[in-house]
Formats: structure tokens, sequence, C-alpha cells
């Protein structure tokens, strides 16, 4: 199929832009608003019908982004945010080219004249970068995403949600859609570093650009990320478990809200906590592949040095141990949350030697079942009990011995059970002994020693399976 001309698209663009009255770009009015549907539907039709798929020009692009911007009715931000999404997939701006061969490499594509919703960049104008904050524009910098983040940590329960603004649920989907924009740039990238080594791959990321931005707090965008996914999935959760008791004060406050935006809050509340996870898992992904490079010496001062996001969160966890559990309950990805639980474990019982910043030298046995192991020592287990508390170890020993079925079951569906990816180490067998171990020795040190439901859960999950394959 033939892509139109140039000429042809600039009649598309002005035929669809005429749609909107440029007098009514910051009215609300109901006439204004259907004129925006109609734009939409006439972008949908000249973009992703079959018998046309013409990218739609940048003026285009930043006539829909506005909308999801600055709409202020449900069916106006879900109407742009996901055409915006299917056009992305419709017309990627980076991408992997597909070897004709199995041994041909693939090549990574960008398309640097391509539209986006973010400004970056050290040679953009103060002009260029206002129109973040200005109606006329609205494209998004690394202090405006970090505000807008900023603004969803706040309202990241119920109770600050104000039934007559659907501002939030815009902001909502707002985020959404830009981690999903940072999320089509990042992974071939780094999918295209694994396989070259070049790390310029992963240096002009969008999501590189952002966090090393020196306009934006890093470390405070991280914690917000933290706030974020703790406050809405610890009210998701409370939601869900209240729904089917009518008493509940929860669900007398849905009575008094109304029901198309409390539903919309509920429903938008869960994309936003799966958004704010994947771009958490991304920069941890991003962190991974940066001490990879800093180990090969690939990296240089230009890319500056940053706290490893997986730090942060346990500091965060040390902290305020209020957040541990809805932290654990809410992120939902295996491979990371373990990383994390046995990084927090080793923060307190392993006595690393001293390593050069580029020493490729592994830890101690710095596994899940190196953990187990040596908690399974009552000296360690004292200390670290006294350290971080009885609950804590409980929760964490859980949720990692959760994590740690699903990855090696995983790698056994996929036929790699000894896969130097598996990130848990040791067999499913000697770490379900362990972890009985474990309960077994802090039993012994506190006779008193009550076991929560979710580890006795692990417990349980642990002796089937060892009965099973004994």
């Amino acid at each position: 199929m033939e892509k139109p001309s140039s000429g042809v698209r600039g009649a598309i663009e002005a035929n669809t832009l005429a749609i909107l009255d440029a007098s009514e770009a910051t009215k609300h009015t109901r006439d204004a608003d259907d004129d925006r549907i109609a734009f939409l539907e006439a972008v949908r039709a000249a973009s992703l019908l079959p018998e046309n798929k013409s990218p739609p020009t940048f003026k285009m692009c930043e006539a829909i982004f506005k909308i999801l911007r600055f709409g202020n009715s449900l069916e106006l931000i879900t109407t742009s945010c996901q055409l915006l999404n299917e056009l992305d997939l419709e017309f990627p701006r980076v991408y992997m080219t597909n070897a004709s061969e199995s041994s041909m490499p693939h090549e990574l594509v960008v398309l640097q004249e391509a539209w986006s919703p973010f400004v970056l960049g050290t040679d953009i104008s103060d002009s260029e970068r206002a129109t973040a904050y200005d109606l006329t524009g609205g494209l998004i910098d690394p202090p405006g995403f970090h505000l807008l983040l900023q603004g969803l940590a706040e309202v990241s329960d119920f109770e600050n949600f104000q039934a007559s603004d659907t501002k939030v649920l815009s902001n909502m989907l707002l985020f959404h859609y830009l981690v999903s924009v940072l999320e089509g740039d990042f992974v071939p990238r780094n999918q295209m570093y694994t396989e070259s080594m070049i790390w310029s791959f992963v240096r002009e990321s969008s999501l590189n650009t952002i966090l090393c931005s020196r306009k934006m707090n890093y470390k405070g965008l991280m914690k917000d990320c933290v706030t974020t996914l703790c406050g809405l999935g610890q009210y998701l959760a409370e939601y869900d478990n209240a729904v089917p008791y009518s008493g509940t004060s929860m669900v007398k406050q849905h009575e008094a809200i109304d029901t198309a935006l409390a539903t919309a809050f509920l429903h938008f509340g869960r994309i936003t906590c799966a958004a704010t996870l994947k771009l958490m898992v991304m920069v941890m992904e991003l962190d991974s592949s940066k001490k990879n490079a800093d180990m090969l010496g690939h990296t240089t001062r230009a890319d500056g040095v940053r706290t490893p996001l997986a730090e942060i969160i346990q500091d965060e966890l040390t902290y305020d141990k209020n957040i541990l559990s809805p932290f654990l309950q809410a992120f939902k990805d295996s491979k990371w949350k373990l990383e994390i639980i046995v990084q927090f474990f080793w923060k307190y019982i392993s006595k690393p030697s001293v390593r050069t910043r580029r020493s490729n030298v592994p830890a101690e046995d710095a596994t899940f079942s190196g953990v187990l192991k040596c908690i399974s020592n009552s000296s360690s287990a004292k200390s670290i009990t006294k350290k971080i508390g009885t609950h804590a170890i409980h929760l964490l020993l859980a949720h990692g011995f959760q994590a740690f079925l699903f990855l090696s079951t995983k790698q056994m569906g996929e036929g790699l059970p000894d896969s130097k990816e598996q990130l848990a180490g040791g067999s499913v067998v000697e770490t379900c002994k362990n972890l009985i171990s474990v309960f077994n020795c802090l039993r012994k040190l506190d006779k008193q020693l009550e076991i929560s439901s979710c580890a006795k859960e692990a417990i349980f999950v642990a002796a089937t399976i060892l009965s099973k394959r004994s």
C-alpha cells in the first residue's frame, strides 16, 4: 500500500483540524465538545481504517493530546487516550526490524521527526518549554512529568477525590499514556542493548533523558512512585474487601458520589497502579543495563551517578514499616519483587568485602536461597529480627517465596530450570526446606511466636511441595 504524499497528508490535516473551531480552543461548551469528538473520529478514519493507514501529522497528534490534557468529560479523555494508544501501536516511533534470517542482527529504527508528548533535551528554547504549561501547547517536560505524578500521589486515596473534578481522572489517563510512550521507546532500545552492548541505545532513550534531567528531582519522582503505588493499591484492595459489606463506611462514601465518576476512579486507579508499576520496572531495568555498561567501561562522566531505584525502595520500606505490606501486595512483578526482597535482607545480614566501582565479582550467595540459609542460623536470625522485626520478616519471606515459586515455575515451563536468568537460585526442594528451617529457627528464638497468616500459607505450600517430591 502506498503512503499518501505530503500534499495529501496536508489536505487531511487541514480537513480534520477544520472541525475544531480555533475560537473554542479553551471553551468547554456542548457544541465544542461535540466538535472534539467529531475530530477524534475523523482522525481515526483517516489514520487507522484499513484502506487509509496514513500516520497523523504533528499538528493532528498535538490536537489529540491537548484534548486528553484539557478535556472536561469522561468521553473526551477516554476517547482521546484510546486513539493515541492505537496510533502509537500502528505507527511506533521506535522499533526493531525483523531480521529475515536468524543469523542477521536486528536494527533499531528511530523516527526522529515523529511527534512526541515530551519536550526533552538541553537545546529546547524557553519558549518551547513554556508550552508544557500553556493551553496552546500541552507538551510535557521532565519537571512537568514529576508534577503530574506528585498530583497523583496526593490523590492516591478516595477521600481526596472530588466528585465534580474530572481533572484527577484526566491526569490518571495522561500518566498512563505517558508511561506507555516511555515503554514504547525504552523496550526496543534496551533489547538492542542486550544484543549489541552498545550503551548509546539506552542512553538516548526518553526515560534515561528524563531521569538524568537536572531540572527534576529524581529521588522525589521515585518516592512519589512508591507513594502512589502503595496508596492506590491499598485503597483498591480495601474497597474490594469492603464491597460485600453494604454497611461499611467505604461503601457509604460511594453512595454519596456520582456513580459514573466513582466507577471511573476505581478503573482509572487500577490503570494508574499498573502504569506506576510499569514505570518502576523500566527504571530498574535501566539501572541494571547501566550497571552492566558501567562494569564494561562503556559509561562516561556525562552519564552521571544515580541511586538505583531498588535501593530507594529499600530505604523507603526501612523508614516507614507501614508501607511494607501495601507495597508487597501492589508490586506484582515477581522478578523485581524478589530482587528487592533479597537485597533488603542482605542489607542487614551480609558483610560484603570492599569492591571496586567496576568489579564484576558476584556478592556472596546473593540469592533467595542464600538469604534463607543465612537466616536459618540462630545468631543471624536473632540479629535481623532485632533490626527489622518479626512481622516484617514474615511478610518478606512469604512474598519472596511466592515470587520464587512463580519464577521457577515459569522457567521450568520455558524449559530453562537451570538458566542463569533464574534470580532465585537453588532448587525448589532446597528452598522449601530452607524456608521451613527458617521458621523453625525463629520459633526456637521466641517460644511465643505467632506465625502470620501469609507465613502460614508459605509454610503450608513448602511442606506440600516437599511431600509430593519425597
